[in-house]
């Protein structure tokens, strides 16, 4: 029997997850939740009054993030997410956890047909907040 070799790509998180409409739905979710429940009130406390622009950008980097188009790295050229967050006001491991737990519940909202995929981004977002929190309020340095 001849070894058949794959040239097949394998798929990107962006294609497994149907491409800009899911991640949007994902977003719109993690901010109506933030917005809207008692649980996440300190994460809501961190942002402007108005956050139709971390929608836009949230969306634009999760879709860069997954292997989608690159619009969020190409309009900030050279900006780093981590470095972004390090100043932010109230960033610690309460408001990371509560980031993880409404993007948690987003995600399974509107990705549920792929409980693996949740869990297995569930888990990178919960490792990239941890380190965020633990460097809040370190500078500006990557």
């Amino acid at each position: 029997m001849d070894k058949i070799e794959s040239t097949a790509k394998p798929v990107l998180p962006f294609d497994r997850i149907g491409g800009r409409e899911p991640i949007q739905r994902m977003v719109d979710r993690f901010y109506d939740l933030m917005e809207s429940e008692p649980d996440f009130a300190e994460l809501r406390a961190m942002h402007a009054a108005d956050l139709s622009p971390m929608r836009d950008s949230l969306t634009d980097f999760l879709m860069a993030w997954m292997g989608g188009p690159r619009d969020w790295f190409e309009k900030r050229p050279g900006a780093c997410v981590m470095s972004a967050h390090r100043a932010l006001e109230g960033m610690n491991y309460a408001t990371a956890t509560q980031w993880v737990l409404a993007m948690q519940q987003a995600a399974k909202d509107t990705i549920p047909s792929d409980p693996d995929f949740v869990d297995n981004m569930v888990a990178a977002f919960a490792s990239m907040s941890k380190a965020m929190a633990a460097n809040a309020g370190k500078g500006d340095s990557h």
